[in-house]
């Protein structure tokens, strides 16, 4: 099956310095923002902290093909981490931060996880998960007794390390598939997996989203492959401003995006429904907006039109976005493109050959 976008270009190097490769150039600008606190990371400060968090990972003898698990809500560290981990050759490992701790320890015995952080508020659960599982080291958002703060792996001085990393073979992150039966297995996605879907996504035929100049509502999780490639890795690749809420409340939801004047929202289908229906999004300025996804689910033509047509924008919709690499998919343009999607499923920029897909079974 080919693609009716048109080919891509796939450099071989690391999601780190795909995601980051705008970042010198960008310096003041912000790239992720806190929406409840306004608290901002640029692009310079962005890269000067996975610098200093890779080195310290080094300092705690952290090196290539270790695993270090994210337990935690959406906050800007959040994509520090990850990118920090990824410079040195590691492994990320993304947990529902509504896991107990029972099936948190399930995942970190399964991944081999070594190291983990979270925030003050899930500390009790990770530090019993951690018990279980035998992680050496748990991290802190914050500060909380009983937990190394994340501040002092950022501060932790000196230059990482020089690691050679293979995009095509080296794992990059183990996010963890529910499936259809048995346990949540780890999906192993390697540097060039992520890159790959990156420039699958920029590459698809009459594709508008994530430019410098837009800012992207990130409220769906960074744990999942949605939120942590589409909405997170895409936004920051592409050098725009991903604006990061915690959790999803339809009000704060309706505020912040009037407040920071947001343009793309990426959505999923119940929310779409609620910004239909419910009567609050009326008191609310939404003219900033230019384009909505809708993904992880299949969403109705006529529910897409009605909030389209409230909205006054374009929405795209993606049937499915998976943990192998995500399932990035553009509204066809023409009768043609339609069948082609109706018949196929619709893949950007690239033949189909049957990608090899890891599952890490314990």
């Amino acid at each position: 099956m080919r693609s009716s976008s048109p080919d891509v270009s796939i450099p071989d190097v690391s999601i780190t310095d795909y995601v980051l490769r705008h970042a010198a150039r960008l310096g003041d600008k912000p790239a992720l923002i806190d929406a409840p606190t306004g608290r901002t990371l640029t692009y310079r400060q962005l890269a000067e902290s996975v610098r200093g968090t890779a080195a310290g990972l080094a300092k705690r003898g952290f090196k290539k093909g270790d695993v270090f698990a994210i337990y935690s809500p959406n906050l800007p560290e959040y994509a520090v981490i990850f990118l920090a981990v990824a410079s040195v050759g590691g492994i990320n490992t993304t947990a529902n931060p509504l896991y107990t701790a029972d099936e948190l320890a399930k995942q970190l015995a399964d991944s081999r996880a070594r190291f983990l952080v979270t925030v003050p508020a899930f500390l009790d659960k990770a530090q019993e998960a951690a018990r279980k599982s035998g992680i050496e080291e748990v991290f802190v958002f914050g500060s909380a007794d009983g937990a190394t703060p994340f501040s002092d792996l950022l501060q932790a001085g000196g230059e990482p390390p020089a690691v050679r990393i293979d995009p095509g073979a080296d794992l990059v992150v183990l996010p963890y598939s529910s499936g259809t039966t048995g346990f949540p297995k780890g999906v192993m996605l390697t540097h060039r997996n992520l890159v790959a879907n990156l420039c699958q996504c920029e590459g698809m035929k009459n594709f508008e989203g994530f430019a410098e100049n837009d800012i992207t509502i990130a409220f769906l999780p960074f744990f999942h492959i949605y939120g942590m490639v589409v909405i997170m890795m895409l936004g920051l690749a592409g050098g725009g401003t991903i604006l990061v809420m915690p959790r999803f409340d339809l009000q704060e939801f309706l505020g912040f995006t009037q407040k920071y004047r947001v343009t793309i929202l990426p959505l999923v289908p119940p929310v779409v429904l609620g910004l239909v229906k419910h009567p609050a999004v009326a008191q609310f300025d939404l003219s900033s907006v230019r384009l909505v996804f809708s993904g992880a689910a299949p969403l109705g033509e006529d529910m897409a039109r009605e909030l389209g047509r409230k909205l006054g924008c374009r929405l795209s919709r993606r049937a499915g976005l998976r943990h192998d690499g995500g399932e990035p998919r553009h509204p066809p343009e023409s009768d043609q493109e339609r069948a082609h999607e109706a018949g196929l499923g619709r893949m950007r920029g690239a033949e189909h050959r049957g990608e090899d897909l890891r599952h890490r079974d314990g």
